[in-house]
């Protein structure tokens, strides 16, 4: 079939809820997939930062296939050893403790949103309900992660509310200590902002929110659903900038795009939960912790990361070497970078598109480049030419 035939299909059977390009994807091998009419992609956007090692990564598969054969999925109402194997190397690897597994971002960062209430619960500050989130960010689409996402356009028709959020300027260190109150029970932050644009924190104000939290008795949440596993070269983005949150929450690359998402804490917070409290049907399946124990193995790895820095920089400075006049600016760590423009780039996206180079916006103002982490340099190159091409053709 080709890609009008599955539009076709998919518009009679599918909620009008994506904003979907018009080709349907058939097939993917390392950082390539092919679509439908069988035309080749270098793929930019990797599941949107989440197949950590490329398409149908050959480690990853042998793991899979395994597990398959062996056991799918159990309740959490036993153990589960490749789930209790992910927990180890999880919080050896963060400085954390506790683990709780679940299958996506929103589902994690829904887990933190209701750890940090119930800890203050049971520690008898009832009152602690208040949790400070910032303006732009991005925590995902459930009614609590959605409320802590500090942009409008996303809120707009789906009050009222999960109550108890206050939005605050990013970077702005005043505007949080004026914020907290004796009812705040937590601060929730992208180390690197994704969906809002590709903001990296500045490392003193991380820093910052660490000490205020400990001095208001507080806990600090860090969202690294886009930025962690490896994505800014180092398994953890907060771990470049000398801070360790209270909470962490983790998906998109842990899987590789096998769904999971995870959230960490300290021993202390992770007390806030008891039998009951809370619980995912699918979450550190069988299936989804042995491909992410596969995967933390291979992308924690000092040469694996060190590589990622390394392409990171030759994207940056490859994009620089451009000369575009109409780049206001590049911003990101590692290989999620995000290219900001003059003018909306839409248009600049499908015209990649339509030249075989996927990449994806991030606001209207920015491209974002967040290719598998197995990306080589020779692909790196390639998209530089295709995206330098489009540049050329885009009327803007």
């Amino acid at each position: 079939m080709t890609n009008q035939e599955w539009m076709n299909r998919g518009q009679e059977v599918l909620m009008n809820n994506y904003g979907r390009f018009p080709i349907a994807m058939v097939k993917g091998k390392g950082s390539y997939v092919w679509d439908a009419n069988n035309k080749q992609y270098l793929d930019m956007v990797g599941g949107i930062a989440t197949c950590s090692l490329g398409h149908c990564p050959e480690a990853v598969l042998t793991v899979l296939k395994n597990q398959a054969q062996t056991l799918w999925h159990v309740s959490n109402l036993y153990w589960i050893p490749p789930q209790v194997e992910l927990a180890e190397k999880l919080t050896a690897s963060s400085g954390l403790d506790k683990a709780f597994f679940c299958n996506s971002g929103a589902e994690a960062n829904e887990a933190a949103i209701k750890l940090a209430r119930k800890y203050f619960y049971r520690k008898k500050q009832a009152n602690k309900t208040e949790i400070i989130a910032f303006e732009h960010s991005f925590h995902g689409r459930t009614m609590g992660a959605l409320t802590a996402t500090g942009q409008t356009k996303y809120h707009e028709g789906f009050g009222p509310l999960v109550p108890g959020f206050k939005y605050v300027e990013y970077n702005n260190l005043p505007a949080v200590e004026q914020a907290i109150t004796d009812n705040t029970c937590a601060i929730i932050v992208e180390p690197i902002q994704g969906e809002g644009g590709i903001h990296p924190a500045d490392p003193t104000f991380l820093r910052s929110l660490r000490r205020i939290c400990d001095q208001a008795g507080i806990l600090l949440i860090f969202d690294e659903v886009q930025c962690g596993i490896g994505r800014t070269g180092t398994l953890f983005a907060y771990q470049q900038y000398g801070v360790t949150p209270h909470i962490l929450t983790l998906a998109k690359g842990l899987g590789s795009g096998f769904p999971i998402g995870a959230m960490l804490a300290t021993a202390e917070v992770a007390t806030g939960f008891a039998p009951g409290d809370h619980a995912a049907t699918f979450g550190g399946n069988p299936l989804a912790t042995a491909v992410a124990n596969q995967v933390i193995d291979i992308i924690n790895q000092e040469e694996f990361l060190k590589g990622v820095k390394e392409k990171g920089q030759q994207l940056r400075e490859g994009i620089q070497k451009i000369n575009e006049p109409r780049i206001k600016e590049i911003r990101g760590r590692g290989l999620l970078i995000g290219v900001e423009f003059t003018a909306e780039v839409k248009e600049l996206i499908n015209i990649c598109m339509k030249k075989g180079l996927l990449v994806v916006g991030a606001g209207t103002h920015v491209v974002r480049f967040v290719p598998p982490l197995t990306i080589n340099q020779t692909e790196i190159n390639q998209a530089l030419a295709i995206f330098r091409d489009a540049l050329q053709d885009w009327d803007a």
